[in-house]
């Protein structure tokens, strides 16, 4: 979603070492009565170069290598880089032509090469993604390429990128033809949902290096108003491609008024040209509101082909994440297992990485805690069809619930005993910055 409030400038310099202390978290024992050991490493500030308020962060790994794009550095893109794990940064350093830009994404190829991707508009009343192109491991970015769609005054928001093998790259990313059927539902710390809209989840496609970019492709069905945004991408076996998007229901389709949504999943055997009829994802859990004003719903897959989805749902006093996996490549879902143990309306900002073959690690950003929002961690193990951990806290402090942290979280695989984290909080002078982790596993039996 579009923010508005992010200033301050840049101070560039060489190599930033890590700062922080080494963090024991003690795990919790879980649904399955066990409980595995979790270190929480080095807490690093990758943005407190950049001045003004530094949030909603978006991370990429290969190898030992660690990408973290966010908002910020001057109402911008910021950017830095680890070589070596999340140990040490690169000093942060602004995207180039983004200022006013939002909604980062960023993801590698197989081979290294680096892709970020924002939210842009411009004063012709367009609004698009563009997609920066590494390939020295974002040392620079030589290639940009800006997808402006051929309807004038449209809408768009939330961008996510996969790439492939060979050029290959896909971003989706939230497209409407008109901006002006969209209404907005804002909170106050937060930031904003959508009453009304011509609400799609779509995907485009390069197959250079992301130099040029195929046309626009529905994936939610129902364009030009079919209820779906937020849309994540996973590489599946067989070159598939798995995609999980919240769809909300247009029950009226003069003023594309919505009604609350679900999670739901797609995917595509024909390179993004097609794809499959949706999949509902854990119904019975319940609905995600209209109000809600962060990215809901992630999707993950580890090396033995089972993916995972979280989002989390909305009642009247209460807000709880979830978690549901497929091993049979998303044709169906496992009934919605509680993530997140608090009983209130707090905010969860919820996502999910594949480990191991059968082992999810699942990371929230909440704010249930009266001293302001935290990180934390639980692993899941499909052997077990349980819990290995309750609640690790990795977050060392806790950020001021006034103060916007950002509607996304960074979480990736870094090895099968190293899961990097990353996320945003104003722990100190309600300034905003981001924060990464390396989190340190016990040894881990597959499922």
């Amino acid at each position: 979603m579009r923010r508005a409030f992010m200033a301050g400038g840049l101070s560039a310099s060489a190599l930033v070492i890590a700062a922080g202390l080494a963090v024991p978290a003690i795990a919790g024992s879980g649904s399955a009565g066990t409980g595995i050991g979790v270190r929480v490493g080095t807490i690093s500030d990758v943005s407190g170069r950049c001045k003004g308020q530094n949030a909603e962060v978006e991370q990429a790994t290969w190898h030992r290598y660690v990408y973290e794009e966010w908002m910020g550095c001057n109402n911008s893109i910021g950017f830095a880089r680890s070589a070596d794990g999340g140990r040490t940064w690169s000093a942060p350093v602004t995207m180039p032509r983004s200022s006013g830009a939002w909604d980062p994404a960023v993801t590698t190829a197989p081979d290294g090469t680096l892709y970020v991707a924002f939210m842009e508009s411009n004063s012709a009343g367009y609004t698009y993604p563009v997609v920066d192109t590494s390939f020295d491991h974002g040392r620079t970015f030589p290639c940009q390429a800006a997808l402006i769609p051929r309807v004038r005054k449209n809408w768009g928001d939330r961008d996510f990128v996969l790439a492939g093998p060979h050029g290959v790259v896909y971003l989706t990313w939230d497209y409407g033809p008109s901006a002006a059927e969209v209404k907005t539902v804002c909170s106050p710390g937060g930031s904003c949902g959508y009453s009304n809209g011509d609400l799609n989840a779509v995907v485009q496609k390069s197959t250079d290096y992301g130099r040029s970019w195929g046309p626009i492709v529905h994936v939610s069905p129902g364009f030009p108003a079919s209820g779906g945004d937020s849309a994540p991408l996973v590489p599946e076996r067989g070159g598939r491609i798995g995609v999980a998007y919240q769809g909300y229901d247009v029950y009226n389709k003069k003023t594309y008024a919505l009604r609350p949504g679900y999670e739901y999943f797609t995917s595509s055997a024909s390179g993004g040209r097609t794809w499959s009829a949706p999949v509902r994802v854990g119904g019975s859990a319940g609905t995600m509101s209209l109000a809600e004003w962060w990215i809901d719903g992630a999707i993950g897959i580890d090396d033995a082909g089972n993916m995972y989805i979280t989002w989390d749902t909305q009642g009247k006093t209460r807000d709880i994440g979830w978690l549901s996996y497929s091993r049979n490549g998303g044709r169906t879902w496992s009934a919605p297992v509680r993530v997140t143990p608090d009983t209130d309306n707090a905010t969860h900002i919820v996502q999910v990485v594949g480990v191991r073959p059968g082992i999810a690690a699942v990371a929230w950003l909440a704010d249930n805690s009266p001293h302001g929002y935290a990180l934390y961690l639980r692993l899941y193990s499909l052997a077990r069809h349980g819990w290995l951990t309750g609640a690790v806290r990795v977050s060392r402090r806790f950020g001021s619930k006034p103060v916007w942290p950002g509607d996304t979280i960074g979480i990736s695989a870094l090895s099968p005993r190293t899961v990097m984290l990353s996320w945003g909080s104003a722990v100190t002078k309600g300034i905003s910055q981001i924060y990464a982790a390396p989190v340190t596993l016990a040894p881990l039996c597959p499922a």
